[in-house]
Order: C-alpha cells, then structure tokens, then sequence
C-alpha cells in the first residue's frame, strides 16, 4: 500500500507478512473520491480555509470524517479508525486540529456549505457524465422525468446537542429532512441535500420543504442558479409537503410533483355525512364517447381559485 495519489494511498496487493488491514471497506469510499475528483474540487473549495504552512488541507479533514461516519462512527474523536490504517488513508489530522478545522469552518457555515456543495456538485456532474446512459439524468423529460424524494427521519441523540429536542416519537434527537434522486426499483437513494432543523421541528413546515428542494435542485448537473428545472423533474412528497406554500412554490417553478396525503381510516363514514346538496355530477365524457363516466359522484368543497392562496391551476 504506497505511492500515494491526492488525499489517499493508492492500493496494491502484496504478499507480506501482515494478511489483515482494518477498516478496509473504507476503501471504496476513497477510490470513488479519486474516480470523481471530489477531493480535488473540495480542495479547491475551500482554500480559503487553509491557513499558511497548514500541513492538513480542510478538504481531506472533512473527508476522513465523511468517511468516519460511514464507518460507524458518530462524533470527531472516532477518526481514529482512521488514524490506525495509514497505509489505506493516508495522513491523518489530530483530533485538536480536526475540532480546530471544524470550529473554522463553523464560524462562517453559511460559505463552509456553499463551498462544499459546490465540490459535491462538480464531482455529481463527472460522476453521471462517466455514467452515460446510465446516469440518473439520461433521457429526462415531462413523460420521463428525474424523481427526487422528499422524506425526513429522526437521529437519536444520547446527549444534549446543539439543535438537539424532543421529537414527535418521544425520543430526542434531530428531525433531518432529506432529499434523494429515486434510481429505481434496480438502484438506491442518491443523496442530495439534507437540512437539518431542531428535533422538535413541525413535520409540515413549508419553508424547510422548499429550502431542501432548492438544495437538491442546485445539485443535479446542468441545473443553473436563477434558472427552472421544469417538469423533467418530479418533486415526490408525503403528506408533510402538502402545504399550499409549497404546491404554490413548485408550481411556480414548474416542477411536476406528485405529493400524497393521508385520509382518516373512517373517510367510508365521512362521506355518508356529506349532504346531498353538498354533492355534485361526476364529470361526463360527451354522450357520442362510449368511455363516459357514468354514475359517479364528487363532492365539491371549493373550486379552486376561491381557494385562499391556491394557485387556479391545482386540482382540488
């Protein structure tokens, strides 16, 4: 394991004495850092950080704890799975001069994140150009668009932490909302963007819904700032982004989206309730179409442009 190449040694099979190597699935994670030039971009992102005669680069610092966490690993300390393997990572920084590098980047972390995506971003672009007619993107339109998935999930936190609170579960922790590229039902999540608001966050809050999707739309290829991504991309909800804000905010961008809501299980009961006045004619097809609809029924509780911030476009 030697001749080193960007942030980590490049690997070759030897036949020494020494047969085990710990954490070696890490592996994969820094050869995909070198085939897509993320280590460089992120390098390059953030040369503003790195101080002069500074032996360890930002970049490979968030890397190790990027890969750390892959690992298993849920606080700074734990880089010293790392730490034990040079000849896989490479040089390693001290904890001090992690929690130092972090405390920089922190101090300004609303230009921090905005360089980092933009790595994240350039490395995504190379990746799915290598990718071909493989690539999530290949082939998008209205008829076929890109999903991306709007989910949140909870972390538990065993101490309190900064942005730490009581969740709806009755845990305690963070309440993330993430944002993945849907491969299909032959791949897995793509992660976009993750915002990661208090625990005690409201699941429906459409200013964090559109927040996200921004993040995640800044980070498909070809997607430029100020700029529409159109309805080749679907947004794809549950019933937490179905806010009028947010319908209104994609509608706007002309997103195509497809966002779900929960009916009460007695829904069978509430509909027997409806008066009749209440309700209206199915729409019919003309007479001359054999397909007519025939006999159905809808209730009709607005159209929509009496609804009060509903854009006279949605479907009620």
């Amino acid at each position: 394991m030697s001749n080193t190449t960007g942030f980590y040694p490049r690997l070759r099979v030897d036949t020494t004495s020494s047969g085990a190597v710990g954490q070696a699935g890490g592996v994969l994670l820094t050869e995909t850092v070198a085939a897509c030039g993320l280590g460089v971009a992120l390098s390059s992102a953030l040369a503003p950080w790195r101080k002069p005669l500074a032996v360890h680069d930002p970049a490979k610092v968030v890397l190790d704890l990027a890969v750390t966490l892959a690992l298993g690993g849920d606080c700074l300390a734990d880089v010293a799975v790392l730490r034990g393997e040079p000849g896989l990572y490479g040089l390693v920084a001290s904890d001090p001069t992690v929690s130092r590098t972090i405390a920089a980047l922190a101090a300004d972390a609303a230009a921090a994140l905005a360089a980092i995506n933009t790595a994240r971003a350039t490395a995504r672009a190379r990746v799915w150009k290598l990718a071909g007619v493989h690539a999530p993107d290949h082939d998008t339109d209205a008829g076929k668009p890109l999903v991306v998935d709007l989910d949140a999930t909870l972390v538990t936190s065993h101490s309190d932490k900064e942005q730490a609170g009581p969740t709806f579960k009755r845990g305690f922790g963070f309440h993330p909302l993430c944002a993945f590229v849907d491969h299909g039902a032959e791949g897995t999540g793509e992660p976009l963007a993750v915002l990661l608001p208090a625990g005690n966050a409201g699941s429906n809050t459409a200013s964090d819904h559109i927040a996200v999707i921004k993040d995640a739309l800044a980070q498909l290829p070809g997607h430029r700032p100020g700029t529409r991504a159109g309805r080749k991309v679907l947004i794809r909800a549950d019933a937490a982004g179905a806010t009028h804000d947010v319908l209104a905010w994609m509608a706007g961008q002309r997103l195509s989206y497809s966002v779900g809501f929960t009916l009460p299980h007695n829904t069978a009961q509430l509909l027997e309730l409806i008066p009749k006045d209440g309700v209206d004619p199915g729409v019919r097809r003309p007479r001359r179409d054999p397909r007519r609809r025939v006999g159905r029924r809808a209730h009709r509780t607005a159209r929509p442009e009496e609804l009060a911030g509903r854009d006279a476009g949605h479907r009620p």
